[in-house]
């Protein structure tokens, strides 16, 4: 399945001197996917696009914490 969230294991050394976390993610921006904006693109309605951030739904990527679960409870770093 295709996500913008990516995830990465760090270098955990020895010497750390706090338990280190271990899997970090970052998100990449829907753009990056996109390549030329193609015509006829689907739009949102003015007031819409202002709640959204953002006139075509193609762009648009809510923020989703990577600490939460879907019921806004915190995992345990794997």
């Amino acid at each position: 399945m295709h996500t913008f969230r990516k995830k990465y294991r760090v270098y955990v050394s020895p010497y750390d001197p706090c338990p280190p976390m271990t899997k970090k993610t970052y998100e990449t921006p829907p753009q990056l996917y996109l390549g030329f904006q193609p015509y006829g693109l689907p739009q949102y309605s003015p007031s819409e696009a202002l709640r959204q951030g953002t006139l075509w739904p193609a762009l648009y990527a809510p923020y989703q914490s990577p600490y939460k679960d879907k019921y806004g409870k915190r995992e345990a770093d794997e």
